[in-house]
């Protein structure tokens, strides 16, 4: 099966940087990486305000994991699903995981829940938010900055979640073989 409907990228040291950090932080070179290779600058600049973005917002690492897993799963794309359940897994373990994409959100604190809820509004439709799902996350301890970060955070990656599923980037076999199985067992949407 191809890794998506692309062709492989012509070689260039940008492309070959990109693949050079998925060599390094998960050992091959990541089908969404080949999609990505196409256009690298645009992955780096992306990547680049969305870590800026969590650290305005005060994002832990659990944190993103909660907000990429409830946005990615509410949208039906698997390939974050799975790589952001199981990175999510190992910050909590894989049944807070296996929740937070089921949307059942077992083992969430409340300022957890209130983060998931609102990925899940934006992905869903974020014509349909209101001013009470803003509130809840002041209720929480997020000032209007914060909401705003996590608001763009959570729209960024589902952009870049879109670019992967429209142009074809299936979950790596890799990837899927070495999730938790409770991650795994969770993700039944996407290609």
């Amino acid at each position: 099966m191809a890794s998506s409907f692309l062709s492989e990228p012509e070689p260039t040291p940008e492309t070959q940087a990109l693949y050079d950090v998925d060599k390094e932080r998960v050992g091959y070179v990541m089908n969404l990486s080949r999609v990505w290779a196409h256009q690298p600058e645009a992955h780096d600049v992306l990547f680049d305000l969305v870590d800026d973005l969590a650290t305005s917002a005060g994002l832990s690492f659990r944190d993103r994991g909660l907000l990429i897993s409830a946005g990615a799963s509410t949208m039906g794309d698997s390939y974050c699903s799975l790589a952001w359940g199981n990175r999510l897994a190992g910050a909590s373990d894989g049944a807070v995981a296996a929740g937070v994409l089921t949307a059942t959100d077992d083992g969430l604190d409340d300022r957890e829940r209130a983060l998931a809820r609102w990925a899940r509004r934006v992905a869903r439709d974020p014509n349909a938010t209101t001013a009470e799902d803003v509130e809840a996350l002041r209720a929480v301890g997020y000032d209007d900055g914060q909401i705003q970060a996590v608001t763009t955070f959570i729209a960024l990656r589902l952009a870049f979640s879109t670019v992967n599923d429209a142009l074809g980037a299936v979950p790596d076999d890799e990837l899927t073989a070495s999730v938790d199985p409770r991650v795994r067992d969770a993700v039944t949407w996407g290609r």
